[in-house]
């Protein structure tokens, strides 16, 4: 019933429209942060690329689909884990990442590089881990077309930001702000509309079991992201990047299927789980923030004023040795002075 009512609701049409648009604006500023520069070195040393694949389509969908199982959902909302897990790395990273002092070349490639591979790989990752509900109304029903369909239109507006940012570089630098702030602004009203369309009785219906696995998803994308930076060999500042690119999803996506593609009968509350990850994402990765700017702040400082000081200090040590080549074999300052006296005693 709760069900029927959301798809019943005036706004049902307008939350539509409003999702389309922020997933359109964000996959804009996301095209407008990459460079073509970049995006050929990252081809010719694709380092980026392979983490990309790991993180986003290997370990976030099994990550999900083990979840789902250990906390037995039902059909419903392991499909909505599931889609979830299965998407690209969002915008999110990106900002996240300036906040750390990350690699921003390598967060612009990683989100870049899973959007596009997401054409191929979500349909697949669906297909593989929705296996367990396949006698499931639902799972019969996933429109692995329609989500292919999704994922295709969002290139457009990706191609369009790269075309802006070769012509226009200026302009391109503005759009990928604004989707930023877009991406807050869009998430902020999703989750008050959709809060507002369910109502509190369906809300209330939410397992605690989802709000459990919206927590925990994030956390563990987060860890097992640094773990395969660790893995790589990656140095600190590229660790804490893959990190935030694993865990944070493109939740924008997620929420444009689950409105697009599956009816609001079908789909019920399981709507809000995208919202809900959201929310402990940003949560999460702002402690993450946090932690790095009181404990890991002064560490990142000290190791870029070392590598100053070295060379400071080689500086210091070849003006050394280039006072000591015009001294004519002085070496100690008793030696200088002894010499100095010299041709008063020999006057004498």
């Amino acid at each position: 019933g709760g069900g029927e009512t959301f798809g019943d609701r005036s706004l049902s049409q307008g939350l539509s429209v409003l999702v389309g648009l922020g997933l359109c604006v964000t996959m804009l500023g996301l095209g407008c942060a990459v460079e073509l520069g970049q995006l050929g070195q990252q081809l010719r040393r694709p380092v980026g690329l392979l983490l990309a694949l790991l993180g986003q389509f290997v370990a976030m969908p099994l990550l999900a689909f083990l979840l789902a199982l250990i906390f037995a959902l039902d059909e419903v909302a392991a499909v909505a884990v599931l889609l979830c897990g299965c998407c690209p790395g969002g915008n999110l990273s990106n900002l996240m990442s300036v906040l750390v002092d990350g690699d921003m070349n390598l967060s612009i490639i990683m989100t870049a590089s899973s959007t596009l591979l997401a054409l191929f790989l979500m349909p697949l990752c669906l297909w593989i881990y929705s296996r367990h509900w396949i006698n499931t109304a639902v799972v019969q029903l996933l429109p692995l077309g329609a989500v292919s369909l999704t994922l295709g239109s969002t290139l457009l507006p990706i191609g369009l930001g790269v075309l802006i940012r070769y012509r226009h570089p200026r302009a391109a630098d503005l759009l990928v702000k604004i989707s930023l702030w877009s991406l807050l602004v869009t998430l902020v009203v999703l989750f008050i509309l959709t809060g507002t369309m369910l109502g509190p009785d369906l809300l209330a219906q939410i397992p605690a079991s989802v709000y459990a696995i919206a927590v925990l998803m994030p956390l563990a994308g987060y860890a097992l992201g640094y773990g395969l930076a660790t893995v790589f060999k990656m140095p600190p500042h590229c660790r804490r990047t893959v990190s935030l690119e694993t865990g944070c999803q493109n939740v924008q996506l997620c929420t444009a299927i689950l409105k697009l593609t599956f009816s609001p009968e079908l789909i019920g509350s399981m709507y809000m789980f995208p919202l809900l990850y959201a929310l402990f994402q940003s949560a999460e990765a702002g402690l993450f923030v946090l932690a790095y700017k009181m404990y890991g702040k002064d560490s990142y400082k000290q190791d870029t004023l070392g590598e100053e000081e070295d060379t400071d200090i080689s500086y210091k040590k070849l003006k050394e040795e280039e006072i000591a080549d015009t001294s004519y074999g002085t070496v100690t300052t008793e030696e200088h002075n002894s010499i100095q006296m010299e041709p008063t005693q020999t006057a004498l």
